[in-house]
C-alpha cells in the first residue's frame, strides 16, 4: 500500500475509466488491481507503462503540454538575443489572424494547427521560426454586440480576447505571444493612420461622393466586394440600398498592372491566383484625369474617364458620364448645368467642358443614353478614330475630333496630329502617353475596366478613426504625424442607427486646423477592417516599435512570409488589400520587396451534418430527431428530413465546441485528425465514424507499442549483437533502413513544397507498420531498427508533440542504446530534423520487384526504388507494364499483397 501512495504523490491522476466501482475506500478511488492508471509516466517516474489507455494520454498531456510551451518560449528568446541569428534560415509561417468572437471553432483549430505543425517541423530544421498571433479585433459584431448588450465594445473585445486566448493556449499552441498585435488598440491603429496619411500624401487616398452599397441593417457601407451576387450584405444578409455619400476610397487601381503582373512571380496558390487575376481583369486601358469647367472658369472638380486605347488620346471628342453619375445627383454643383438640357433617350450635349492637362484639350462632357456602360465603368472617353460607336455619337452631336491614327501600307499603323508622340506607333505611343500622363498627373496608370478604388469609408464607431480634418478654407488636411493616433472618443450609448456615432462626441470632433489654425472638425468616418489587416504582417516584425510602424531592417529579414495559412474566402479582398499595401510600402522605401506572400495555403471548412425539417427547412437538433430507421425523421410525427453537411454553426446546431472535443480525444488525437482526414484545401466532414478519427487512435497505440516492443527487447543483459543476424534478418533491417529513408525523403518533401500533412502521416503509418512487422531478433539486434524508430518519433513530434515527447523520453531510457541520436540529450522537439542517408541517395534508382500470381512466380517488373514500399503505386506501375497487361490484364484481382521484407508483390486472382 505504501508503493502505490508514493506512485501516486508523483503523478495525480485524472481521466476516465478511474472509478472504482465501490470496492475501495473513497480515500484511494484510482486503486485498481492493474494499477496501470495509477502509475506516473516513464518521464516522471523512470518506470514505463505498457499499454497505452486514455488515462495514460490524459498524463502524456497533462506532463507535457506546459513544458513544450515554455520550450518554444525559451528557444524564441534566445533566438533573438544571439547574435548569430541572421546568419540561420529564416522562415515566417503566418495564420491569419482571429476576429475575437469568444469562442473557438474548429475552423480555427484546423488553421493553427497547420501553421503550429509546420512552426515546429522548420524549427527542428534549425530555421530561425515566426509563428505570431493577434487579433482582428475592430469590425462590426462587437458594435453589435455592445449596442445589444448594452456595453462598451473595448471591454466586450478585450473580454473576448482573453478567453480565446485561453483557449488557443489549452490547445497547446506555440505562438510568439511576445509579438501579439491587436488591432483596437491605439499603439497599433496609431500606424494604421500613418500609413493612411502616406497614401493621402502620395495621393492614393481621396474622398468624394458616390453612389455606395448601403447596408440597411448594420447602417453602413459595403464596398462592391462585400455584396453577393444575389446583391446581399456579406455580413447581415440584408437586400443592399443604393444611396449617395461623401465616402474615402484609396486608388488601388494605380497598381492593376504591377499587381496583376506579379502574379507570375508567385507559385501556384490553389487557385486563388486565378482568382486574384480575374477580380484585377485584363489592364488594357486606364484612366485620364479631367479638369471640369463651366463658362470657362474651373469649378475644382475632378474627372477621371477610362479609355482603352490610350495611344489615341490627342483623339478625343467627348467625355461621358451615366445618368447615375454622382455629377447628376447630390450636391453637386455642376447638376444644374449638367442636367439643364437632359433629354431621356438621346445623349446630351452639357455646357460643362472637361480639361485634360496631358494634351492641352478642351472638350464636351456628355450625358448618355445607355443605362450602363461596360464593367463597372460610369464615365468613358468617346474616341472615334479609335471606336465607331464614339464616332456615332461624335457625329450625332456635331462634334469635331482629330484624326489621330494612320494605317501604313504594310497594315502597322502609326500616330498623327498627335504632339510629341506623332510618328510613333501605336504600341510604342501606348507606353510613351501613359508615362506622359503618370509624370503629370494625369493618370496614365494601367487598370482594367472592371476594376473600382478600394472604398474604406465605414458609418460606425468601432474601426480606425480616419486621420483628416475638414477645414473651410484648406479643405481635408491629413492630421499631422507627431499627433497620431487619433483615438476613439468615447461617446454615448451607441444605437447603430444614424449617422456616424462619432458625430456625437461634439468636444473631438471640434478641433483646429493644422495648416491655417482656424476652426476646422474631424473626419467621423472610421476605416473598414480590412485596412487595419492589410499590413498587420509587417507589425508582426516588429511590434513594439513606437517610432515607425516597422523597422526596415527586420521587416526586410522576415519577410516575405514563407507560407500563409487562411481560408480560400479571403482569395480576392483581404489578399488583394494586402498585396496592395505590400507595393505600396515598397514604393516608399519602407521594405525592400513587392510581394508580401511566397508561399499560400488555403484551408477548407470543416463541415458537420445538419437536419433541417423537409416542410419548413427549419435546423434540427439531434434531439428532435429519431434515428431508430435508415434514415433519420422527425421524432413523434416521422417527418422527412434533408441531411446535409455544411459549414459548422450554432444556429444550424451542427457546431462543435473545441475544447469539449479535445477533452474526449485528446489534443494529439484532434490534431492528427485534422491533418489526415484530407489535405490542407479540401473540407473534412466531422464524423467520428469514419475511418480517420479510429486510424489515428490506433496509430497512437502501435507508436507506444513500438517503444515498448524494444524496451522489452532490452531488458536483459545481454548486449545487441548485429553479427548475429541471419541472412533474413539482415535482409529485413536492410529494408526498415530503406523504408526509414524513403519516409523522411517523401515526408520533408510533403511539409516543403505540397504541404499535403494527410500523405506525410500515411507514409509513417507505413514506416511504423514496418517496424511493427519486425522480428525479435531484429528489434533486440539491429541498429536499424533503432534509429527507424527514432526517426519517426522525430517526424511524428511537429504533429503529435505531447505523444512524440513522452516516446522519445522513453526511448532515450532504452538499455544498450545504438543509435547517437538517443544519447545526444534533449526532449524530441530539440531534435534536428533526420535526414536521408547519402548512401541511400547513390542507390539504384529502381529495383526489380517480382510478381507472383497466386503465390506462383512469374516474372519482374522494374519500379522506382523511392515507391517500392507503396503498395498501392508498385500495384499500378506493374499493371501498367507489358508483363502486368499480358498476365493479369484479363484477371479479377482479389487482392494484391506487398511483401515488407524482399521486392515482391503477390496477386491474388480468380481462377
Amino acid at each position: 500500500m505504501r508503493i502505490v501512495l508514493r506512485k501516486l504523490a508523483l503523478a495525480p491522476l485524472v481521466g476516465e475509466g478511474l472509478s472504482s466501482g465501490g470496492l475501495l475506500p473513497p480515500l484511494l478511488p484510482c486503486l485498481r488491481l492493474d494499477r496501470v492508471a495509477c502509475r506516473g509516466l516513464y518521464s516522471e517516474t523512470g518506470e514505463w507503462q505498457r499499454d497505452y489507455r486514455a488515462e495514460t494520454r490524459k498524463q502524456v498531456e497533462q506532463r507535457w503540454h506546459p513544458r513544450i510551451k515554455e520550450q518554444w518560449k525559451k528557444r524564441s528568446a534566445h533566438e533573438e538575443e544571439e547574435e548569430e541569428v541572421s546568419k540561420q534560415q529564416k522562415f515566417y509561417v503566418l495564420s491569419m489572424f482571429p476576429y475575437p468572437s469568444g469562442r473557438l471553432h474548429m475552423g480555427h483549430v484546423r488553421v493553427y494547427t497547420i501553421s503550429d505543425t509546420i512552426a515546429h517541423f522548420q524549427r527542428m530544421r534549425g530555421c530561425q521560426v515566426l509563428n505570431p498571433m493577434g487579433w482582428d479585433a475592430f469590425g462590426l459584431p462587437a458594435e453589435n454586440a455592445a449596442i445589444e448588450r448594452g456595453l462598451d465594445p473595448e471591454e466586450w473585445t478585450k473580454s473576448n480576447i482573453q478567453s480565446m486566448r485561453e483557449q488557443l493556449d489549452s490547445l497547446g499552441l506555440c505562438f510568439n505571444w511576445d509579438r501579439e498585435v491587436t488591432t483596437c488598440l491605439p499603439d497599433y491603429y496609431r500606424w494604421t493612420q500613418y500609413l493612411f496619411v502616406k497614401l493621402f500624401t502620395a495621393g492614393l487616398a481621396y474622398q468624394k461622393e458616390a453612389v455606395v452599397n448601403w447596408d440597411p441593417v448594420d447602417q453602413t457601407v459595403l464596398a462592391d466586394e462585400q455584396v453577393d451576387e444575389g446583391g446581399r450584405s456579406w455580413r447581415s444578409g440584408a437586400l443592399v440600398e443604393q444611396k449617395l455619400l461623401r465616402q474615402w476610397f484609396i486608388k488601388t487601381t494605380n497598381y492593376a498592372k504591377p499587381l496583376l503582373d506579379a502574379l507570375a512571380e508567385l507559385p501556384e496558390w490553389y487557385g486563388v491566383k486565378a482568382m486574384q487575376a480575374n477580380w484585377i481583369g485584363e489592364c488594357s486601358g486606364c484612366f485620364f484625369q479631367f479638369q471640369l469647367k463651366l463658362d470657362g472658369e474651373e469649378t475644382g472638380e475632378v474627372l477621371e474617364a477610362y479609355t482603352p486605347t490610350p495611344e489615341a488620346m490627342f483623339g478625343a471628342a467627348y467625355v461621358a458620364i451615366l445618368p447615375s453619375h454622382r455629377l447628376l445627383h447630390g450636391s453637386s454643383p455642376l447638376k444644374a448645368a449638367l442636367t439643364r438640357n437632359l433629354q431621356l433617350g438621346r445623349d446630351c450635349l452639357t455646357e460643362v467642358t472637361a480639361w485634360n492637362v496631358l494634351t492641352g484639350q478642351e472638350m464636351p462632357v456628355v450625358v448618355s443614353a445607355q443605362a450602363e456602360f461596360e464593367e463597372h465603368l460610369d464615365t468613358v472617353i468617346g474616341i472615334p478614330d479609335a471606336s465607331e460607336e464614339d464616332a456615332s455619337v461624335a457625329t450625332a452631336l456635331s462634334l469635331d475630333w482629330l484624326t489621330v491614327i494612320r494605317t501604313q501600307e504594310d497594315g502597322s499603323q502609326t500616330l498623327l496630329n498627335s504632339g510629341q508622340f506623332t510618328g510613333l506607333t501605336r504600341e510604342e505611343a501606348f507606353d510613351s502617353i501613359t508615362q506622359k500622363a503618370r509624370e503629370v498627373k494625369a493618370g496614365g496608370h494601367l487598370t482594367s475596366s472592371k476594376l473600382r478604388d478600394w472604398l474604406i469609408s465605414r458609418q460606425r464607431y468601432w474601426g480606425t478613426p480616419i486621420p483628416i480634418i475638414h477645414c473651410g478654407s484648406c479643405g481635408p488636411v491629413a492630421v499631422p504625424e507627431e499627433e497620431l493616433p487619433v483615438t476613439l472618443p468615447k461617446v454615448p450609448a451607441l444605437t447603430g442607427k444614424g449617422a456616424s456615432p462619432l458625430q456625437s462626441a461634439q468636444e473631438w470632433m471640434h478641433c483646429t486646423c493644422p495648416k491655417c489654425k482656424g476652426p476646422a472638425q474631424r473626419e467621423t468616418d472610421t476605416m473598414d477592417t480590412f485596412v487595419d489587416s492589410s499590413w498587420y504582417y509587417f507589425r508582426y516584425t516588429d511590434p513594439h516599435n513606437q517610432i515607425r510602424p516597422f523597422e526596415r531592417s527586420l521587416a526586410d529579414h522576415w519577410l516575405p512570409v514563407d507560407v500563409y495559412i487562411g481560408g480560400k474566402e479571403h482569395a480576392v479582398m483581404h489578399l488583394y488589400y494586402a498585396r496592395f499595401l505590400s507595393h505600396f510600402c515598397r514604393d516608399q522605401g519602407f521594405v525592400s520587396h513587392r510581394e508580401p506572400f511566397r508561399k499560400l495555403l488555403v484551408q477548407g471548412l470543416i463541415k458537420g451534418q445538419t437536419y433541417r425539417s423537409a416542410e419548413t427547412g427549419q435546423y434540427l437538433r439531434r434531439d428532435q430527431l429519431d434515428f431508430n430507421g435508415a434514415e433519420p425523421v422527425l421524432a413523434g410525427c416521422g417527418g422527412a428530413v434533408q441531411v446535409s453537411w455544411e459549414k459548422m454553426s450554432k444556429s444550424k446546431h451542427n457546431g462543435l465546441d473545441p475544447q469539449e472535443v479535445v477533452e474526449q480525444y485528446g489534443i494529439d488525437t484532434v490534431r492528427l485528425f485534422i491533418l489526415y482526414a484530407a489535405p490542407p484545401e479540401q473540407d473534412i466532414l466531422w464524423d467520428v465514424k469514419t475511418d480517420a478519427l479510429p486510424g489515428v487512435l490506433r496509430w497512437q497505440t502501435r507508436l507506444w507499442a513500438l517503444v515498448t516492443k524494444l524496451r522489452e527487447a532490452r531488458e536483459g543483459s545481454v548486449p545487441p549483437d548485429p553479427s548475429s543476424l541471419s541472412k533474413k534478418e539482415l535482409a529485413t533491417a536492410r529494408k526498415i533502413w530503406e523504408n526509414k529513408n524513403y519516409a523522411i525523403q517523401e515526408v520533408t518533401g510533403h511539409f516543403t513544397e505540397d504541404f499535403l500533412l494527410n500523405a506525410a502521416i500515411s507514409r509513417l503509418m507505413g514506416l511504423s507498420n514496418t517496424l511493427t512487422q519486425a522480428s525479435g531478433g531484429v528489434v533486440l539486434h539491429s541498429v536499424e531498427f533503432e534509429e527507424a524508430l527514432a526517426a519517426l518519433c522525430v517526424m511524428v513530434a511537429p504533429m503529435a508533440p505531447h505523444l512524440a515527447s513522452e516516446l522519445w523520453a522513453g526511448l532515450c531510457g532504452v538499455k544498450h542504446a545504438q543509435c547517437s541520436l538517443l544519447c545526444a540529450g534533449g526532449d524530441v522537439l530539440e531534435q534536428p530534423w533526420p535526414t536521408v542517408d547519402p548512401e541511400y541517395l547513390n542507390t539504384p534508382d529502381t529495383l526489380e520487384m517480382a510478381i507472383r500470381i497466386n503465390n506462383k512466380v512469374c516474372g519482374s517488373v522494374s519500379v522506382p526504388l523511392q515507391v517500392s514500399q507503396d503498395a498501392e503505386r508498385v500495384r499500378e506501375l506493374i499493371m501498367a507494364s507489358p508483363l502486368g497487361q499480358s498476365l493479369l490484364g484479363d484477371r479479377v484481382i482479389k487482392k494484391a499483397i506487398l511483401s515488407p521484407r524482399t521486392a515482391l508483390m503477390n496477386f491474388l486472382v480468380e481462377d
